[in-house]
């Protein structure tokens, strides 16, 4: 029997992640996922399709840059199915993009680089407009020692204590490209701080909330709640214990993901 031809589209996106429970569909919250697979299916009078994110953003995590595919049974007009997203999506989401793909592009595969953003100020509480995609530490932190923390979490590391609920096969050995703490002149907004700051960090693929763990790591080290011995202590794996001290998911921003020619 024939294999039935699916056409494969690639759709990029952004979307702020404030309302949202993530991106994975769940019975009873609001999901990007769910609110994506609502539209396509008034836009395509619910036609067949399916659709495959390229990564699960934990609840209130934004993105810059993020893309799922879009599986279907007939060719589609690319500009007019962006144009159609765009008008009945939720202002918090939109469509920068569609691109047909082949069959032999896997979304999960081909993501060679994922690169996540952390932005946070310190010193006085933020405005309250700031909460959607920034965290606040009304404690002084010691940048420059975070900056030296950050750098310690570069290259290939046990990261079994950054990681929640691992499963059984799970790769606990990661390879960060780049871990650093730079000053913020990505995001620029009249109500932000006048000095704001972020982590930046790449690899090709994450642990379930690792670079929130991360993130609470520096924190506590901002604070010389910990030393540096303490962060290298951790990435060791000779004591696997869990961390508790997790960021919140607002200031965490998937910046970009990069792909893999088709």
């Amino acid at each position: 029997m024939a294999q039935e031809k699916l056409y494969h589209y690639l759709i990029h996106i952004q979307y702020l992640g404030f309302r949202y429970h993530g991106w994975q569909k769940q019975p009873g919250v609001k999901t990007i996922e769910a609110m994506i697979e609502k539209t396509l299916g008034f836009i395509l009078e619910e036609s067949g399709f399916r659709i495959l994110g390229a990564s699960r953003t934990d609840s209130k995590v934004s993105a810059n840059q993020s893309a799922f595919m879009l599986f279907v049974r007939d060719a589609l007009d690319m500009e007019a199915l962006q144009s159609k997203l765009n008008i009945n999506l939720p202002n918090d989401i939109r469509v920068t993009g569609v691109e047909e793909k082949s069959r032999t592009f896997n979304i999960i595969r081909s993501s060679k680089v994922k690169e996540y953003l952390y932005l946070f100020a310190f010193g006085c509480k933020s405005h309250p407009f700031c909460a959607a995609m920034m965290h606040t530490v009304q404690e002084d932190l010691d940048i420059e020692l975070m900056k030296q923390g950050a750098r310690l979490f570069e290259g290939q590391h046990h990261f079994g204590s950054y990681c929640t609920k691992p499963g059984p096969k799970t790769c606990l050995e990661r390879d960060i490209r780049v871990c650093r703490i730079e000053e913020n002149t990505e995001f620029r907004a009249s109500f932000f701080p006048e000095k704001s700051w972020l982590l930046r960090i790449q690899a090709s693929g994450f642990l379930r909330y690792q670079v929130r763990l991360i993130m609470g790591q520096l924190f506590k080290l901002g604070k010389r709640d910990i030393d540096l011995n303490r962060i290298q202590q951790s990435l060791s794996g000779s004591q696997v214990l869990p961390l508790k001290e997790i960021a919140p998911g607002s200031g965490l921003i998937l910046n970009k993901i990069v792909f893999q020619a088709d």
